[in-house]
């Protein structure tokens, strides 16, 4: 298998050089007399003006680079022989990138566009020029824009025919009004503005407003670059032929809701009515229109809301409301494989759902898995395979389900309220596991401000091991000379109790992710309180059974840097710590950190690094033993759009796992400040993906660079003596890394 990972690697190392020679000389498709564009470059001669804002005004771009060095795409197109009977070469063009010619013409229009573009920031006395600098056959286009002093507002009048719009205004906007006197001249501030108010009065019930009922008029006196502005707010008048009046301010009558063409509506009336947000009696609001949309939108029965509105008598509206449903229940299968330090395996999942069980819009699923894996090498243990079987429930409810809560809160909150209970059921040859969970959670988003948020009210977790095989017992549990005892704490019956809280942020650009969670704490305040017994190791237990008790906090960071339409870089950063305390001197395993794999430190397998620079000597237990307190993950990934769905990336990773106390049999794992930075391991790799919009296959080769866990130094530092046998990793995964 590795082999076949290395040989992989090693062909798309030499097709991309290929592709990078070609692209460096490609001539053969530029005509005589004219030149290949190379670069655009766009300046400014006054630094106060960012030429970067005005990149998607240039109508012609030199063609696209890999990484943003190589241009791959243009160089797969020059390989194709100008014989189009042939189907290489046919295939060659598809894949690839026509050599972008310089237009003169194309250069022309985007000064004019340059130009307009700085006119309407304010400065009426820019120019824009265009140079070329030709090398062979390539030219580089360079655009430099000349703003000279822009204009600026003088002052501010208005002229509002409407008088109690007028008052409307005076009262709501413009106290707020954006457009100062002083401030720098700019239409495109100026129409904002006139969003501005059309969306105030729209919001007051005047449903027939639109923006082309503002005007402006500016005047400015020669050699001065002040403009006096006035806005107009014209009357009312339907068409050319009506006279002028003030703008008609309406109210909504009636809600109507309709159901599919073919059904009646499935869905209980008070939860339309607590989803709708456009209410008889109240003025026409476009907020309130959009927000019914927003709000019945997130409902899982509701496939599409179509609304519309109706004139009557005296400005009143009537709305309609048609509520197009899903289908309330679907089945899905989705099987996988597994390959589990080589141990081949297969698991399948069945989940069923009904999307509005009640009436109300809950949704209710229900997941069995099954899972299945070879397992061999195992000496001493009954000739027996891994076995997992589990089923889990949950039901969704959309909106907040506590007591005390408003009618307004619960309305205009975009929450949900989720019970689910689960039960796994693991044989293995060394022991036999039982999990059961309970969770009660809510999860609530505010969209506007592109944040998300999560409460585990409460979450209860019991894990029973009714058999733990002879040999398994002999050699790790009850061994005199065995004091390992993260392994013994994760193989005893465990009760977890827990609450947590999490956040989550993306605007696109930014992303943040942040938890905390923490267990026991109401049973360790009970503990005293209620007598609770003590086992043989000195730990409270309910019902016999230990609890556990720690505090967990992780955050997780990433921005991205764009640098055009095909190339971006992504910057990662993510630390966790865990204490255990109280009724635990061990983390759970659940709950511990691991390093390595697909989305951590790439250049290592999952669990084969760490904690710090201790190095794993059994592995039938060192799953248990590369396991830590504490995480951090430092991630670098240069990401490239190749051809059709491939994309690529370069990454270069960082971070490590350490412990919070000392472990015997975790001999340099534990954190130490002026330690733990030589403890940083390092890895670097090549990633190809396949983009299918709604999903993305991830294949990623990493390469160890500096390896904490050596022995020699020629192990210590991997990037200057690599061995692909000892240092390389391959991983599959589905999604983005982060």
């Amino acid at each position: 298998m590795l082999k076949q990972h290395i040989l992989i690697f090693h062909t798309v190392f030499f097709a991309l050089c290929v592709m990078i020679l070609a692209a460096c000389s490609s001539s053969k498709f530029i005509p005589e007399k004219q030149y290949l564009l190379d670069r655009v470059e766009i300046h400014s001669d006054d630094k106060a003006v960012n030429a970067k804002q005005f990149e998607s005004l240039i109508r012609q771009h030199a063609n696209s680079r890999w990484f943003s060095l190589f241009k791959i795409p243009m160089g797969t197109y020059d390989l194709a022989g100008k014989d189009s009977t042939k189907w290489i070469n046919r295939t060659l063009k598809r894949i690839g990138e026509k050599p972008v010619i310089y237009d003169t013409v194309q250069a022309r229009k985007t000064c004019d566009d340059l130009l307009m573009a700085m006119k309407n920031m304010g400065y009426m006395q820019s120019s824009v020029s265009v140079d070329t600098r030709i090398k062979g056959k390539k030219l580089t286009a360079i655009y430099t824009l000349h703003p000279r002093k822009p204009y600026y507002v003088k002052s501010i009048h208005y002229d509002i025919a409407d008088s109690l719009i007028a008052s409307i205004l005076e009262k709501d906007y413009l106290k707020t009004n954006r457009i100062k006197k002083g401030a720098q001249f700019s239409v495109n501030d100026l129409d904002e503005e006139r969003k501005r108010i059309t969306a105030t009065l729209v919001d007051k019930g005047y449903y027939h407003f639109n923006k082309d009922f503002i005007t402006y008029s500016a005047d400015s006196v020669k050699d001065d670059k002040g403009i006096d502005l006035t806005l107009h707010l014209h009357l009312y008048r339907a068409n050319n032929n009506d006279t002028e009046h003030p703008h008609p301010q309406y109210r909504i009558r009636n809600v109507n809701f309709f159901g599919n063409a073919d059904s009646s509506l499935p869905l209980r009336r008070s939860v339309l009515d607590n989803n709708c947000h456009i209410e008889p009696g109240r003025l026409f609001s476009a907020t309130d229109l959009q927000n019914t949309y927003n709000y019945l939108g997130r409902l899982s029965a509701v496939k599409y809301t179509n609304i519309q509105f109706h004139e009557v008598d005296d400005h009143q509206l009537d709305c309609d409301v048609q509520v197009s449903t899903n289908k309330p229940n679907s089945i899905s299968f989705q099987p996988e494989g597994t390959n589990t330090a080589g141990d081949l395996g297969a698991a399948a999942t069945l989940t069923y759902q009904n999307r509005n069980i009640f009436h109300g819009s809950e949704l209710f699923s229900l997941e069995l898995r099954a899972a299945f894996e070879a397992i061999t090498g195992l000496e001493g243990y009954q000739n027996q395979d891994y076995e997992e079987y589990g089923v889990k429930a949950s039901l969704a409810f959309p909106k907040f389900m506590a007591p005390f809560l408003s009618r307004s809160f619960t309305r205009n909150s975009h929450g949900s309220s989720e019970l689910s209970l689960a039960y796994n059921l693991q044989n293995r040859p060394e022991f036999h596991r039982r999990v059961f969970s309970a969770a009660w959670r809510y999860k609530w988003s505010e969209p506007n401000h592109h944040s998300a948020y999560k409460l585990d009210l409460i979450d209860l977790n019991y894990v029973y091991m009714p058999w733990i095989s002879p040999t398994f017992k002999h050699d790790y549990l009850d061994d005199t000379n065995n004091r390992n005892a993260i392994l013994r704490y994760n193989y005893e019956n465990l009760f977890i109790m827990k609450i947590g809280f999490g956040v989550t942020y993306n605007n696109g650009v930014q992303a943040l992710k942040a938890n905390i969670e923490t267990a026991g704490n109401i049973l360790g305040g009970l503990a005293n309180a209620c007598l609770f017994k003590k086992n043989a190791n000195n730990q409270h237990t309910l019902f016999n059974i230990a609890y556990a008790q720690y505090v967990k906090a992780d955050v997780d960071y990433t921005h991205l840097i764009k640098f055009d339409s095909r190339n971006e870089l992504a910057l990662h950063a993510g630390f966790g710590i865990a204490y255990p305390y109280g009724n635990s001197t061990v983390l759970p395993f659940e709950k511990r950190y691991f390093s390595g794999g697909a989305n951590s430190v790439r250049g290592w397998n999952v669990r084969e690094l760490g904690p710090g620079r201790f190095r794993g000597t059994d592995g039938r237990i060192d799953f248990i033993n590369q396991t830590g307190d504490m995480k951090l993950d430092l991630n670098m990934e240069l990401r490239t759009k190749l051809f059709w769905k491939f994309n690529g990336a370069l990454f270069l990773d960082a971070g490590n796992i350490w412990t919070i106390r000392n472990y015997a049999d975790q001999p340099g794992g534990q954190f130490h400040f002026d330690e733990f930075y030589k403890q940083i391991a390092v890895a670097y790799g090549l990633g190809i993906r396949l983009n299918f919009d709604y999903f993305i296959v991830r294949f990623d080769m990493g390469m160890k660079a500096v390896n904490p866990a050596y022995e020699t130094s020629r192990e210590h530092f991997p990037i200057i003596h690599p061995d692909m046998s000892r240092d390389f990793a391959f991983h599959f995964a589905v999604g983005l890394p982060f």
